[in-house]
């Protein structure tokens, strides 16, 4: 029953009345619960109306928490990005004693094992510290880890600080989004989604222009320490702001913390909304449900993840994971982490330049980033995922030809490809390997699933950021041939063996598994159903167990 209030949450009522983007923006921190009728539930926490006075309550608290999470997002994004923008630069490179490209891998993708230690941890911990208590720890390890980083002389204490600051951000990278989801009402959440991947995408320019500023006070290590250290200013403001936010609601509830969890969604409510109120009543016992149907219904074990049976677990593991690869093994860390010394190392050009044009490419993609709102649920995801991969693929390739090449006119037709190569990787690959996990996997798996693809995320990145100076060094152009032949791979990958998942809630997608046994797909085409915030209200999904607040359903016919 929860389950099916959950995966129907995301379905609209109309979307006739301009429910576009942009209003969904504007009505984003300013929409009250829905009124649809409710029944409580029985023997549930008594409905007394007290009144919650004092703090931030109704759209100031949902804009603080957004923001919030947004600084935490932004962080996440300038984490990549910072370590490409002063890995090239002299001090940089005399405080390490000219470090090889051996150990420039090394020192990069050691981040991503911390990454995914971190997520281990907050998978295992979360439901117990909860979502707010392991945001400030993993805050308080991402300080640890810039102090080592920001004050290190020597290559050990920069990986160590690396390592630190990676496990606070995988802590952080599992339990921010939850938190949010788990604070937002379901209609809410695709705009946010949308926010949330931009801010990302905002994150890496960021770093880069600030390790241009920086780089003006060389031959000074302040020149690289800065940038390094800014990551502080984010950490401040999130755990300054923490101890005034409320707990996820749903996280009160599964602790059987009722008053507390009324007393979250009456603030969430508005300005002197009681705790007895019809909307709060309302929202309260929808997670009471749903926290009391997945108990019952339980998790399974590792062992039922990895065994095929009549729901076809391992294959639906297989699939979800899929697109977590394909966002790694395309390539695109291989430029983003490096992007600076790629255009100086491949290309030639000045350190200076190199970063403009980073820092320019960088806004390019956040700009672009917004795009798939509009059209990954009419489309579908099959249709948005080979043709961004066959147009990743053609941009490698003449990424490859031109550095090959080697004259005046291809380094400048480089830099064009990498630019384009970052624009349809952001229109296809990116928002469907976050959102594919969720959307094919059956309840009882989802959790352990989602867990191993993120797994899996992170440990393809760590190999490819890994080899890619030694690669540059090693082999060229050659590099990214390779890369162009992965992104053609998936076309017929995707075309034989993944299901569309778009328009169709997960019982459908539970159906689709059921009929057709293990090979290849014939659901190429998107369902009949019409999900809220088009774009991919589900992406949050991958993070989280249940929405919070439920709205009306009604389904749409083609």
């Amino acid at each position: 029953m929860s389950d099916q209030i959950a995966r129907e949450s995301t379905e609209v009522i109309d979307d006739s009345k301009g429910h576009g983007l942009l209003a969904k923006l504007r009505n984003l921190l300013n929409t009250s619960a829905s009124q649809a009728k409710y029944s409580p539930i029985e023997g549930s926490h008594d409905d007394s109306n007290v009144s919650i006075t004092g703090g931030l309550t109704g759209p100031s608290l949902r804009g603080a928490i957004a923001a919030v999470c947004g600084v935490a997002f932004l962080l996440f994004g300038y984490d990549q990005g910072v370590l490409g923008a002063v890995l090239g630069l002299p001090s940089f490179r005399a405080t390490f004693d000219n470090p090889s490209t051996n150990l420039e891998g090394i020192i990069a993708a050691i981040y991503d094992i911390g990454c995914l230690v971190g997520a281990i941890v907050a998978f295992l911990t979360a439901d117990r510290f909860g979502r707010k208590g392991s945001i400030t720890r993993g805050c308080w390890i991402m300080t640890i880890g810039t102090i080592f980083q920001t004050a290190a002389n020597g290559s050990v204490t920069l990986i160590i600080g690396r390592i630190v600051t990676g496990i606070g951000n995988g802590i952080n990278t599992v339990a921010v989004p939850i938190w949010q989801a788990e604070s937002f009402k379901s209609h809410n959440r695709g705009a946010l989604l949308v926010i949330q991947s931009a801010l990302i995408a905002f994150g890496h320019p960021l770093s880069t222009f600030m390790g241009l500023a920086s780089s003006q006070a060389e031959p000074s290590s302040f020149a690289w320490r800065w940038p390094i250290a800014f990551q502080g200013v984010f950490l401040v403001i999130i755990l300054v702001a923490m101890p005034f936010l409320p707990e996820s609601p749903r996280w009160l509830v599964q602790h059987d913390k009722l008053e507390e969890a009324s007393d979250a969604f009456a603030r969430l409510e508005g300005k002197d909304v009681s705790t007895g109120h019809p909307n709060v009543v309302r929202q309260r016992d929808e997670v009471i449900a749903s926290v009391k149907e997945e108990i019952e219904l339980g998790s399974a074990s590792w062992r039922e993840v990895f065994t095929e049976g009549k729901n076809r677990n391992i294959s639906r593991v297989l699939l979800g994971a899929g697109p977590y690869l394909f966002n790694q093994l395309g390539g695109i860390n291989s430029l983003g982490y490096y992007l600076p010394i790629t255009f100086e190392r491949n290309i030639g050009l000045s350190s200076h330049l190199s970063m403009v044009i980073s820092g320019v490419l960088g806004i390019q993609y956040f700009f672009v980033s917004w795009l798939p709102y509009f059209f990954i649920e009419s489309y579908g995801r099959r249709k948005v995922l080979m043709s961004s991969a066959a147009a990743c693929s053609c941009c490698m390739l003449f990424i490859s030809l031109m550095l090959a090449v080697d004259t005046t006119l291809s380094d400048w037709i480089f830099v064009g490809f990498t630019f384009l190569f970052f624009d349809f990787f952001a229109l296809g690959i990116l928002p469907v390997s976050w959102m594919y996990a969720s959307e094919v996997m059956p309840l009882r798996t989802r959790n352990k699933g989602v867990a191993l693809g993120v797994g899996l995320h992170w440990l393809s990145n760590f190999i490819v950021v890994y080899v890619t100076p030694q690669a540059i060094e090693g082999i060229g152009y050659i590099l990214y041939l390779i890369w162009a032949a992965l992104n053609a791979s998936f076309v017929p990958v995707t075309w034989l063996f993944y299901p569309e998942t778009a328009r169709r809630s997960l019982e459908d997608m539970d159906q689709v598994f059921f009929n057709e046994r293990f090979g290849v797909t014939t659901t190429r085409r998107p369902g009949n159903r019409v999900f809220a915030d088009d774009s991919a209200s589900n992406l949050i999904s991958c993070r989280v167990k249940a929405p919070v607040g439920y709205d009306h359903v009604q389904l749409n016919e083609d």
